[in-house]
């Protein structure tokens, strides 16, 4: 199953990001960071706000938690894009919500990749945590 959307079609609103590894890296990143599951490592299309950033940290986890998962389950990856995106709400700053998308290229079944996709959802520790709520709390500087 291939990615059937090209990264240079793809239109975020707001606070969009993408990131993109193996055979589904994106061709205009200006950014790349080394991966723990690929050799060529992840790119990244964001912008640096808080919002953005949010956004990054649950699309990251999504796309390493693809590759840890199919790597448990035996099944080869040979790229994977997440994007993510979401609106904030301008009088406080709350987070509306975030949604994200993934694209798979294997040579796996449907079946396989959708029971993939849904595990990776039940146990992504960032939208998990996202999805439970947490503190943030401003400490003195160590």
């Amino acid at each position: 199953m291939r990615a059937a959307t090209p990264w240079h079609h793809l239109q975020m609103d707001g606070f969009g990001v993408l990131v993109g590894a193996g055979t589904l890296r994106s061709p205009s990143a200006v950014n790349s960071f080394a991966h723990r599951w690929t050799d060529e490592g992840v790119t990244v299309d964001a912008t640096f706000t808080g919002g953005h950033l949010l956004h990054l940290a649950a699309a990251g986890c999504v796309l390493n938690d693809v590759y840890r998962e199919a790597a448990q389950s035996g099944l080869p990856i040979r790229g994977v894009p997440v994007g993510a995106d979401g609106a904030f709400d301008v009088d406080d700053w709350h987070s509306t919500g975030i949604e994200y998308w993934v694209e798979i290229d294997c040579d796996a079944e449907p079946s396989e990749v959708d029971a993939l996709l849904r595990r990776v959802d039940a146990v992504a520790e960032i939208p998990k945590s996202i999805r439970a709520g947490t503190s943030v709390e401003r400490v003195a500087t160590p």
